[in-house]
């Protein structure tokens, strides 16, 4: 179920946080992944791996720990045969100026994230140039590096893990074996490539399992570019790609057989298809036999980006929230939840009309989440509690149903005040066209009257942020703990609304009238 997920599907040619212990908030605000296990939340963010075990009372944080050190978090699954949880790990590396994302391979714990091993990132051998598949032996071109080579999403059946790893394909292997073996290797799932829409291991075959054309050969398929996966069963997995929907009914061998059979479902061959090959995530939905998936445009002309579902099995699809792009689901009773750039997206019709809330503001400290772009979701039927993350916060929506009700909590992280008297700015520098600035400062844990001002380099004044606005003791407090830090956004613009310029702006904080703190923003666009 993946996450924030990749910008595209293309491939090229041929240590303030280091610790582990209990905090207040997760160490990142950007969540690309969110698994709900019981009364246990799991957060894949881009500062590492967070839980938290008391409805986000306090979190542990793996960030800078010696098994995840400063590795993003991509993918969440857990296994309930084994009782594990799977973590896949990440990082960018430059490349002739370019910033590619490399994958690290995975961690999985068996008791509750108290220890971990590491399985390594799957990779082929030079010689791996062969790949039997049923009666037919396939050309295959080795995937030897990690870049671009990064696992986007997991899924487990009966004792098999199943990974969406970009340039890597899609890729499968045992269990019980991987556990006591973490260097063992893992299989290739044999997929229809793009000029065919099925392939069965007792028909002979003559293609090439590569995701890019080049010298190895001249094949260039998008299905064998890996985003998501999810197992509805033991039986039958989907597997979504940049060509399309793939699903497979012999899902129970996967742990003892490479021969697999597999159809696949894109805009192209079907009478009601999907609306876009470039499949990002998929979620199942037990309560309707409903296959959610967030189906981007591909390279069709005809493909648009959408929401696709099916309740027959592939057979059909139906298209709504057009032009939307969706990152990601969670289902309860039969209601979905679509988490998308333009906010978490709630219907309870099927799909026919979908709903979003009116606003996200923290039912204690009113704090107000500045983003609509939304990466993951969860829920927590014991609690009835829904859980969303975004590129900017976590959210905690308690009581949902039909309706949206205003019951919301908001998690944001941020580096503690030196001080009470301390304050910074975040992001920074920012870009007023993507993001909000956020000012911490502290009240002292009291309630005080509060005036923020911006200023140019000049000192010339530019805007009023707030005005003798009651602050601090709950109100757009986010720390509990002294120093009781408090935060107030500033969208980059002047008090004519005028977007400011390239440069470094100074603001001021007035508590009660007394003597201002100062502190420095840079404006990048």
């Amino acid at each position: 179920m993946p996450q924030s997920g990749p910008g595209n599907f293309y491939l090229q040619t041929d240590e303030a946080f280091a610790k582990i212990s209990l905090d207040e908030k997760p160490l990142s605000n950007g969540i690309n992944d969110l698994l709900v296990v019981g009364d246990t939340v799991w957060l894949a963010t881009t500062r590492g791996l967070s839980r938290t075990t008391d409805k986000g009372a306090s979190w542990k944080n793996y960030y800078g720990t010696p098994e995840f050190g400063t590795e993003s978090i991509t993918a969440l699954a857990y296994d309930k045969n084994t009782g594990t949880i799977w973590a896949s790990t990440a990082h960018t590396r430059e490349i002739t100026g370019q910033r590619l994302p490399e994958g690290s391979g995975i961690r999985v714990s068996s008791d509750n994230g108290s220890t971990w091993i590491t399985i390594p990132q799957p990779l082929d051998a030079e010689n791996d140039t062969v790949e039997v598949y049923g009666v037919s032996s396939l050309r295959a071109l080795p995937v030897t590096v990690a870049v671009q080579n990064i696992i986007y999403d997991i899924a487990i059946t009966k004792n098999t893990v199943w990974i969406a790893a970009f340039a890597g394909g899609i890729r499968k292997c045992r269990i019980d074996s991987l556990l006591v073996n973490t260097s063992k290797k893992w299989d290739r799932v044999v997929l229809p490539p793009d000029r065919l829409d099925a392939v069965h291991p007792d028909s002979l075959y003559n293609f090439c399992i590569t995701p890019v054309a080049g010298r190895f050969c001249s094949d260039n398929n998008l299905n064998y570019r890996g985003f998501s996966i999810i197992a509805v069963n033991d039986s039958i997995v989907y597997a979504g790609t940049a060509g399309g929907i793939n699903k497979t009914t012999d899902a129970l061998i996967a742990d003892t057989s490479k021969n697999l059979r597999w159809e696949k479902f894109s805009h192209q061959n079907q009478t009601n298809p999907i609306s876009g090959n470039f499949i990002v995530a998929m979620n199942y939905a037990p309560s309707t036999n409903t296959l959610w998936a967030a189906t981007w445009k591909a390279e069709g002309s005809s493909e648009f980006y959408a929401v696709s579902s099916s309740s027959d099995g592939g057979l059909n699809w139906s298209t709504s929230l057009r032009d939307e792009k969706a990152h990601n689901f969670t289902n309860f009773s039969s209601r979905v939840i679509a988490a998308a750039d333009n906010g978490p997206f709630r219907s309870f019709d099927g799909g026919r009309s979908w709903l979003l809330p009116v606003n996200i503001s923290d039912s204690e400290t009113k704090i107000k989440l500045q983003t609509t772009a939304f990466y993951s979701a969860g829920y927590n039927a014991a609690g009835n509690e829904l859980w969303l993350g975004s590129d900017d916060g976590l959210v905690l929506n308690t009581g949902i149903g039909d309706l949206w009700p205003d019951n919301w909590k908001v998690f944001f992280a941020s580096q503690k005040l030196e001080s009470r008297s301390a304050t910074y700015a975040f992001p920074n520098p920012f870009s007023p066209k993507v993001e909000t600035c956020k000012i911490k400062y502290s009240t002292g844990g009291v309630r005080a009257s509060v005036t923020i001002r911006i200023y140019n380099s000049g000192m010339q004044y530019i805007r009023t942020v707030i005005q003798n606005a009651e602050r601090g003791d709950v109100i757009h407090t986010i720390d509990k703990n002294d120093p009781a830090g408090v935060i107030d956004y500033w969208d980059g613009k002047d008090d004519q609304g005028n977007t400011a310029a390239n440069g470094v702006y100074f603001y001021t904080v007035e508590i009660n009238g007394g003597e201002p703190q100062f502190g420095k923003i840079m404006v990048l666009q």
